[in-house]
């Protein structure tokens, strides 16, 4: 097994909060706070605007650990929404709310931000997954994260959610990643040489005056500030448990097996930041339909086979995680679609968001017990 602090995992889930008569996003959250302080305790928190809330797990020792804590949470909030004659639903854009029409948390956080970035900051109403996994030493993360971010794009195309902004179907996948792509230090992170390089650069950013603190860096993929964690950040939040479920087993799996990789003195072939974001591009564009390039190969692959290929990359170091059947779930999202894809299905069939709105909430609680 592997030694503590290693590839434990902590999952965090944005929601929206819905009004269901009329599927309209409600500025909600600090009466759910209030309800919530006992059942969800520091487990629950407010975003920038008033109609998001995020739960986040306590520090999970594996998988199935997370699962448990995961559907615990995302029902104590489906009840406490319920309470309040509210729902939650799960996707990275609300189908036709507008973001001028939300509420800003009152803050210091949140003021500094909108002062900073205006209307940037007020339009950005996305949700997300982020998921934390454990690496003790900052020096093997950066390594990790130098890696890892050739994959970025094929998790990313798995968790595609937001095929819709303000009513209107946009053609992408994800469009929640292009509402975001408009904050800075965003995206695909730079290769870093190591520790001290990365801190360095944090460093300059802060004695300049672009930022504060390291948390203001939002990209893809960071080693986190405070935790001794890397963080995955890439992902819209999905809509069923089994998939934010099924998506972080491969985050896990893909740090530990480039954790193994490293610690074996073996490297994974490292890209430059422009070629991901090609890929990237298309998986926020197709999802999982289209094509992504393989560098190695100098050509275009169809999603499913990079897919494969994914899993086949991660297969040695999955039972020792205990997430096999975690895993295995990656088959059926290939088979029934992505959020997205499953969201555009029901427009197709009625071309009412307000439909999609009903599908997006009941996936939400979908192996959830409300009784």
């Amino acid at each position: 097994m592997a030694e503590a602090g290693l590839f434990t995992l902590g999952v965090e889930e944005e929601f929206q909060i819905v009004d269901p008569k009329t599927r309209e996003l409600k500025s909600h959250i600090q009466q759910i706070l209030e309800d919530g302080k006992m059942i969800l305790a520091e487990n629950v928190k407010a975003e920038m605007h008033q109609s998001v809330v995020e739960v986040g797990t306590d520090i999970c020792c594996d998988v199935k650990d997370a699962r448990q804590q995961v559907t615990k949470l995302r029902t104590d909030l489906a009840k406490l929404a319920m309470k309040n004659g509210l729902k939650i639903a799960a996707s990275g854009t609300h189908p036709f709310s507008h973001w001028k029409d939300q509420k800003i948390t009152e803050h210091p956080r949140y003021k500094v931000i909108v002062d900073d970035m205006q209307q940037v900051a007020r339009a950005n109403l996305i949700f997300g997954l982020h998921v934390h996994v454990g690496v003790e030493d900052r020096e093997v993360a950066i390594h990790i994260m130098n890696a890892a971010r050739y994959f970025l794009p094929h998790i990313f195309a798995l968790s595609t959610n937001s095929p819709f902004w303000l009513g209107r179907n946009t053609g992408f996948k994800s469009y929640r990643s292009k509402v975001f792509d408009r904050f800075p230090r965003t995206g695909i992170p730079d290769f870093f040489n190591g520790v001290s390089e990365y801190d360095k650069y944090i460093s300059l950013l802060v004695k300049t005056g672009c930022i504060d603190n390291a948390k203001k860096i939002w990209w893809d993929i960071r080693v986190h500030p405070v935790f001794k964690t890397l963080e995955f950040r890439v992902c819209d939040i999905p809509m069923r448990v089994d998939e934010t479920i099924a998506l972080t087993a491969v985050m896990q799996a893909l740090v530990a097996k480039l954790h193994k990789l490293i610690k074996q003195n073996l490297g994974f072939r490292l890209y430059r930041r422009a070629l991901i974001a090609e890929n990237k591009w298309r998986a926020a564009r197709y999802g999982i339909s289209g094509k992504l390039i393989d560098f190695g190969k100098m050509e275009e692959v169809d999603f499913k086979i990079l897919a494969g290929e994914l899993l086949d990359f991660i297969d040695d170091v999955v039972d020792e995680l205990g997430s096999r059947e975690e895993i295995n779930y990656i088959y059926k999202m290939l088979e029934m679609g992505t959020g997205a894809d499953r969201q555009l299905v029901v427009w197709e069939q009625s071309h009412d968001v307000k439909n999609v709105v009903d599908y997006i909430i009941e996936e939400t609680h979908f192996g959830l017990d409300l009784k």
